[in-house]
């Protein structure tokens, strides 16, 4: 099992009148991890202009477990908890220093043509590299 990283800086705009990251810019950075690992399994943008099919989020749980400050350096690993033929269940580790700052955990949809379809079979045994055994204690959970 492979893990995808994605690096990005908490820029000077992404500061809340608390002094901290704003929530809407944790769901950024994660958007910009699921982009990367679609870039990286061949659901990138030639596939979208080519077939006119993509991955859309239908459904995201974002646990918030520590602030995160100005200029942090986020560090962001993915891996796929399950995959199907049209779906697929990606989580997001988001860390700054090596601590957990927060987790994102979506349910993702292969959609062409306007609906679910199968993903093509090169692309699902690319995301099965990142699909790991260990799937985290926190995953699945609804809010309480």
């Amino acid at each position: 099992m492979a893990e995808l990283s994605y690096r990005d800086t908490v820029r000077p705009e992404w500061i809340d009148y608390n002094g901290h990251l704003s929530e809407a810019f944790y769901v950024l950075v994660f958007g910009d991890a699921t982009t990367n690992l679609m870039d990286v399994v061949g659901l990138d943008a030639r596939y979208r202009d080519e077939t006119g099919a993509s991955l859309y989020t239908v459904e995201a749980h974002i646990r918030y477990l520590r602030e995160v400050g100005p200029e942090s350096t986020l560090d962001v690993t993915t891996v796929v908890l399950d995959l199907g033929a049209r779906k697929a269940r990606i989580c997001h580790e988001m860390r700054v220093g090596g601590e957990l700052v927060a987790t994102e955990e979506i349910l993702a949809v292969h959609v062409a043509e306007g609906g679910a379809a199968p993903f093509p079979g090169p692309i699902a045994e690319q995301l099965r590299n990142y699909r790991t055994r260990k799937v985290p204690d926190y995953a699945g959970r609804a809010i309480a």
